[in-house]
């Protein structure tokens, strides 16, 4: 079982955060660079973040639904980004997790990589009774996947790789304010809902005993 390097970030700016996770990258790969082989050096952010909106490389712009002043009026930024994955949102109440880690170390690839990271939120969803599972053609972890009428996301994933070395990572909705995802196309989907633990669960779930689980799960993966 791995034990990776966590740190709780607590609420932090997007754009200091990302500068923070380019830092760390840099160090990895240096590392890496300097042993000639793979690196064990990591480091797992779990981080909250100020109202922001977040566009993937590939995303398309006008997922985005509000701009200039409302944006300012919600409180809210926006940020094009270098990860996979089309437009997001993190806020205050959503779990953020960057793992920056050698996949080379891991011996495992990207796509891998993706699911481990899926299973583990599956695992913590089921600690609380919740059935997550995967969805056709898209990333991230949904509840009732397979009934078109009934699917929703809890977690969202987008992520970076460069030279085995990851960045960026998940976003678990746990006592997230759901309304600022109507004013975007979840990742780019026009016809899924989302949802959070506390939505689920119909109460407030305690954030610092969701990152203990995540932590317990995403060790018992490697």
């Amino acid at each position: 079982m791995a034990h990776f390097n966590y740190e709780d970030v607590g609420l932090k700016d997007y754009q200091e955060c990302w500068d923070y996770q380019e830092e760390i990258l840099a160090a990895v790969q240096n590392d890496k660079k300097e042993k000639k082989a793979p690196t064990e050096m990591n480091r797992f952010l779990l981080v909250e973040h100020p109202h922001v909106y977040t566009l993937g490389k590939s995303g398309d712009e006008h997922n985005l639904l509000v701009h200039g002043e409302f944006l300012k009026k919600i409180e809210a930024t926006f940020y094009k980004i270098n990860r996979g994955g089309d437009i997001t949102y993190h806020g205050p109440g959503q779990l953020v997790g960057y793992p920056i880690i050698d996949l080379e170390y891991y011996h495992i690839g990207v796509r891998e990589y993706i699911e481990k990271m899926e299973d583990a939120i599956i695992a913590t969803l089921a600690h609380y009774g919740l059935t997550g599972g995967r969805k056709e053609g898209a990333t991230g972890v949904w509840l009732d996947a397979n009934i078109p009428a009934k699917a929703r996301k809890i977690c969202a994933i987008g992520v970076r790789v460069s030279r085995y070395v990851t960045m960026h990572g998940f976003a678990l909705n746990v006592n997230t304010d759901m309304r600022y995802f109507n004013y975007i196309n979840p990742c780019g989907f026009l016809t899924y809902g989302v949802t959070s633990l506390e939505r689920e669960l119909g109460r407030p779930v305690d954030m610092n005993e969701v990152k203990e689980i995540v932590k317990t799960k995403f060790n018992e993966m490697y």
